[in-house]
């Protein structure tokens, strides 16, 4: 665990997982652990590494201090078959991280010694080791958890051209390091196309795609051109279906109402994201600057509800970066302000239409948030629960966005219970 920075003495400060879980009998306790492993992160031990099969496994790598790369499993498997989206190279918290090690010939998640529960390495899909006609990796083209699939259109984000304007939370671009990408750096959708047509043949796997990428602003009107590379690649993702609608998702920047019609109808698009980030209007300004000058928190709020005329209820979520609301100096002093605020949001939202998740908060080394704490896991089980009671209150499915086919989200995780 070289170079990790953690405090000593956290463990004494806030409540334990054991201590959680008698708290909220409720819940299953593995999701209780899933939640503390996003919040906290995981670390592999040199045993664990040597399962790590190339031929088999995902693998990441990540430069170390001293120049030389480490790899690792793209990420893990819990036993119930719902994912961890952790990588040992985002673990920057306050807090030491899980253990993935090998206790009686099973890979574990471990904690002071503690086997918690049996994980698996994601494998990799046979596409992976396939090229395109082009000469492309076809792992760089589209990428994959166990189940489903992502792609990046794009991977330039205008609020990056400006380090004032970035995501105070982001990694990539808020660091004041100038981000070197182009708006026009665009995927090539031969690729797309060709790698499509090697992925769905593989049963048993696809249960979806998800498109993302950075904000776009430019165009005859805002986010014009960011639209048009969606419809452009969604259309050469479509040449491989035999259905005009096929299981798919984007998250994009808040398109208004003449945008979003223009994306369902000219696409296979099945459902839709625009993730609002942060639930109040004051810490949205000061956390994400560039957003909130482009689209108010109240715009984003209505270019949702309006997301949902279009592609109708169950069909249109939106999320949380849980835990920023708390970060210093200008955050809510406390847990329960925080989440008073959040729910109060939430409710608001739902009762339009919008199903609600959250993603846990890991702390960027590269963001201005960097060194800060990310909140109890006290606070975690409490929003979790809080937004899957609201989804339920309002009659909303987790299904566009369920364990299967993201794993970031505990309180659509929570769905399958």
């Amino acid at each position: 665990m070289a170079g990790l920075q953690y405090d000593q003495e956290w463990r004494k400060k806030e409540e334990s997982i054991e201590e959680i879980i008698k708290k909220y009998p409720e819940l299953p306790p593995i999701a209780i652990l899933e939640i503390d492993a996003h919040r906290r992160g995981v670390f592999y031990t040199d045993a664990a590494l040597e399962r790590l099969d190339d031929s088999i496994h995902q693998v990441t790598e990540y430069k170390l201090r001293d120049g030389t790369f480490r790899k690792v499993p793209a990420s893990l498997t819990l036993r119930d078959g719902s994912h961890l989206v952790v990588s040992e190279d985002t673990t920057k918290t306050a807090r030491d991280p899980y253990l993935v090690d090998v206790v009686d010939n099973k890979i574990v998640l471990v904690d002071q010694g503690k086997v918690y529960e049996e994980v698996s390495f994601w494998e990799k899909p046979k596409f992976f080791d396939k090229f395109t006609s082009r000469g492309t990796p076809m792992k760089n083209v589209i990428q994959a958890r166990p189940q489903r699939y992502s792609l990046q259109p794009s991977k330039f984000c205008h609020f990056w051209e400006c380090a004032k304007d970035g995501c105070k939370y982001c990694s990539i671009g808020s660091s004041g390091v100038k981000y070197h990408g182009k708006p026009d750096d665009l995927i090539n959708l031969q690729d797309v196309e060709e790698t499509m047509r090697e992925l769905v043949k593989e049963p048993g796997r696809f249960v979806g795609v998800i498109l993302t990428g950075g904000s776009i602003l430019s165009g005859p009107k805002l986010c014009e051109d960011e639209l048009q590379i969606y419809i452009d690649v969604l259309q050469a993702m479509g040449t491989v279906f035999k259905t005009k609608k096929w299981p798919s998702q984007i998250n994009t920047t808040a398109f208004d109402k003449e945008q979003l019609q223009r994306l369902y109808d000219q696409t296979g698009l099945t459902s839709y994201t625009t993730d609002l980030e942060v639930f109040d209007d004051e810490l949205y300004q000061w956390i994400c600057p560039g957003k909130a000058k482009a689209i108010s928190h109240e715009e984003w709020k209505k270019r949702l509800f309006d997301a949902v005329d279009v592609f109708g209820k169950g069909y249109v979520d939106t999320g949380l970066v849980s835990g920023v609301e708390l970060a210093s100096p200008n955050g809510f002093k406390t847990e329960a302000e925080a989440l008073k605020k959040d729910f109060e949001t939430a409710e608001e939202m739902a009762s339009h239409g919008v199903l609600l998740k959250h993603d846990i908060w890991h702390v960027g080394d590269n963001s201005i948030f960097r060194g800060q704490l990310n909140p109890s896991l006290d606070y975690y089980v409490q929003l979790t629960k809080g937004l899957y009671e609201i989804n339920k209150k309002y009659g909303l499915s987790a299904d566009m966005d369920s364990y299967r086919k993201c794993g970031m989200h505990p309180n659509l995780n929570l769905d399958r219970i």
